[in-house]
Parts: structure tokens; sequence; C-alpha cells
């Protein structure tokens, strides 16, 4: 059994050593960076839009 007072490990340790106004300074970065992304889809070769199953060996048309 483990004795929660005496933790040692390294989630405590970073825990302990937090700096919430780096944590809000990323935080506000990350929005920036989210709202300049589009999020549009790849286009795709002729290869990679064929369907992976052979239409002539389809049963449920």
């Amino acid at each position: 059994m483990s004795d929660t007072q005496k933790d040692t490990s390294d989630i405590k340790a970073a825990a302990e050593q937090v700096d919430s106004q780096q944590i809000e300074k990323n935080l506000e970065n990350n929005k920036a960076e989210d709202s300049k992304k589009v999020d549009t889809p790849k286009e795709l070769t002729e290869e990679e839009q064929t369907s992976f199953i052979n239409d002539d060996l389809r049963t449920d048309k």
C-alpha cells in the first residue's frame, strides 16, 4: 500500500513547480494559433480516393 503523505513521484514534483502564469501564456498562444487554422480537408489523389472494396465484389448493392 502506498503512503500518499510521503509521495515523491514525478507528478507531485511537477505539480509543486507549476508556474500558473506560464500556463496562462501557453493557453493564450494556443488560442491564437487555433484561430489561424482552417479546417479544410486535405486534397486526395485519385488513388487515395479509390474505395477499399472493389465494386465488382460488393454484395450490398
